[in-house]
């Protein structure tokens, strides 16, 4: 159904003359007639007649009008939901308690008043895919897994690179540590079941491992966080990985010691992924906090896999157009 002939048919009904809705339109009297007898024979009825008064509905136009009205409503909304600065910025995040949510509530308290929906998609396969289809605007990522470069329509910043603390519990041998130098790890048993074959994640991991003879062990099902600290509170000989900004709380009596790496310092690149075309007003906002607010990366005494280090994303020249 055309819904510039059912806009036509709405304004006639509202007028009631066929030149006033013209006026009204700013089209020629004649291509409001032609709209409407479309519009008449899409439906199969007449929805006016002719009196000396001007255009009446006729029973079946005034059934139809309550629904025409509804069908315009309807397209403003459905156009709205898409039209930059009018729709929310869609950001992706990996985890609710991540360092990259805590990244969204600090743009949110900086600019209350940008409209923001977050979301939590999968791996960054989902995330490209959902970024070049317009689903959402922007992802946090850790750019890329060795050999699966980012298509040339993704544009990435390297916004924050998050130390890695070794979480124990505390009767694990280190609990008592200040800090622990990486290679001290060697021999022990570090427990990450959330950790996905195939993502990019699950690569920093792998490097880690073989850069440094780590035991990081996946098994057993992934029952979440809460179920995770649970086990490591329990288990002496288990520990685990989290980030220095992950915001997790487990109960006091679990008594469990956070620990920073060092010797090197182990830390995951966070790296914001947009479509180059976006032209979504608010995304550039959203870069400029980023790069005001976070500190920078690669610095001395910390490690991050070479894959990373040897992407150089080409630099954004295409400005955002704002409407």
């Amino acid at each position: 159904m055309d819904l510039e002939a059912v806009r036509t048919f709405v304004a006639v009904a509202e007028a009631g003359r066929f030149q006033r809705a013209a006026v009204d339109l700013s089209i020629t009297q004649q291509a409001v007639s032609k709209r409407v007898a479309a519009l008449e024979g899409d439906l199969g009825v007449r929805l006016f007649t002719r009196a000396p008064r001007g255009a009446e509905l006729t029973i079946d136009g005034r059934a139809f009008l309550p629904h025409a009205r509804e069908l315009l409503r309807v397209a403003e909304r459905a156009g709205a939901s898409v039209r930059p600065g009018s729709r929310p910025l869609r950001v992706d995040v990996i985890a609710s308690r991540s360092a990259q949510s805590g990244l969204m509530r600090g743009f949110h308290r900086a600019h209350p008043g940008i409209d923001l929906d977050v979301m939590m998609l999968f791996d960054i396969e989902t995330a490209v895919t959902a970024l070049r289809s317009g689903a959402i605007d922007a992802s946090f990522r850790a750019v890329a897994a060795p050999g699966r470069p980012l298509p040339e329509d993704i544009a990435s910043v390297r916004v924050l690179d998050e130390p890695l603390q070794l979480l124990t519990g505390p009767a694990h041998a280190l609990a008592g540590a200040r800090s622990v130098p990486l290679a001290r790890l060697t021999g022990h048993r570090i427990w990450m079941p959330g950790i996905a074959p195939g993502t990019e994640w699950g690569a920093y991991y792998d490097d880690l491992i073989a850069a440094f003879g780590l035991t990081i062990e996946v098994t057993g099902p992934n029952f979440g966080s809460d179920a995770l600290l649970d086990t490591i509170a329990d288990t002496p000989a288990l520990a685990t990985f989290m980030g220095e900004h992950s915001r997790l709380i487990w109960p006091a009596d679990h008594g469990l010691r956070r620990i920073p790496v060092t010797d090197p310092t182990p830390v995951y690149p966070h790296s914001l992924l947009w479509h180059r075309d976006n032209p979504h007003p608010a995304l550039a906002t959203l870069r400029d906090h980023l790069a005001a607010t976070t500190p920078g990366h690669g610095a001395p005494g910390t490690w991050v896999p070479d894959w990373v280090t040897r992407h150089r994303p080409p630099p954004d020249d295409r400005k955002p157009d704002v409407p």
